[in-house]
């Protein structure tokens, strides 16, 4: 099957257009941490060579030995006829500069609340400093719990999933991030198993998608565990149940950041009466919102 590649395909620069017209041909879906058949098939390629993944363009004329162009053509196939998310092929994925393992226990992470801690969710939280209690619900690979414990410096935080297998992996990046000492993972189904705290910032990126969307997911999607993605008929089932609950476990000035995805009319249709602030990052404008104790409470 590689014989004809094998033969004409000599250079980085023969390779990667090979693998963008394969991507672009195959109708892939995108979406878990690129957006498109170049900047994938670029990834797969830098990995696949262990060269660094922010510099093409000095090898892009080089040559590769013969095992290197047959061990990316197999990724570049699997990715096409399996439908498999470019990070369980690679065991990793990227968010805000920090690499995380990732395999098919827990959804790839590519959450835009990086986005938000990457700035301490400033304006919101005056002094990230003074933060001492953070609560990442839905964990899942720990990447956002991670990265919360490195916007506030001083916090303890707690990462919390109903999946055993998903704690497996996020106990595995915490471990590797050298943040162990500060993060404890829990296993709760949301904050039934928790213990009693009052959290200053609490985060979550729960499985959200509505039963009508799970059933067009794209087949990339469908690698992911759906006990990870799937919200009930409206998308709201669990975050009903969190936004009832969280108060109890916030502090008097606690804030709540919580993704829904593409759910916002689901949103407004199931809490008409809440008004929450619409947080914007680089690519989504109604997919996060931050609700404060006070509002929950009342």
């Amino acid at each position: 099957m590689y014989d004809t590649a094998h033969q004409e395909l000599f250079t980085l620069r023969d390779l990667l257009r090979y693998a963008i017209t394969q991507f672009n041909s195959s109708k892939l879906s995108f979406g878990h941490g690129s957006d498109n058949a170049w900047d994938e098939a670029a990834y797969l390629l830098l990995h696949t060579l262990h060269l660094p993944l922010d510099t093409l363009e000095p090898f892009l004329d080089a040559r590769v030995l013969p095992q290197e162009r047959e061990r990316f053509l197999k990724l570049v196939e699997q990715r096409m006829n399996e439908r498999v998310p470019a990070a369980y092929l690679t065991g990793e994925a990227w968010l805000q500069g920090h690499r995380f393992v990732v395999d098919q226990r827990v959804i790839v992470p590519r959450s835009p609340i990086s986005e938000l801690l990457s700035n301490g969710l400033s304006p919101w939280v005056a002094d990230p400093a003074e933060v001492n209690f953070v609560l990442d619900l839905c964990t899942g690979s720990g990447c956002l719990a991670v990265l919360a414990a490195l916007a506030f410096e001083n916090a303890q935080v707690d990462a919390v999933d109903l999946s055993e297998h998903a704690l497996e992996v996020a106990d595995e990046n915490i471990e590797l991030s050298g943040l162990d000492g500060r993060i404890t993972t829990h296993r709760s189904d949301l904050f039934d198993q928790l213990p009693q705290c009052e959290y200053q910032v609490i985060i979550c990126n729960p499985p959200y998608v509505n039963n009508h969307s799970m059933e067009g997911l794209p087949a990339e999607y469908r690698h992911e565990p759906t006990m990870a993605l799937a919200g009930g008929e409206d998308g709201m089932d669990l975050i009903r149940r969190l936004l009832l609950a969280a108060p109890d476990f916030m502090a008097p000035t606690g804030l709540l950041v919580l993704e829904i995805g593409n759910e916002y009319e689901n949103f407004i249709a199931a809490f008409p009466d809440l008004d929450p602030v619409w947080l914007s990052t680089e690519n989504t404008e109604d997919q996060i919102l931050l609700l404060t104790r006070e509002q929950l409470a009342s």
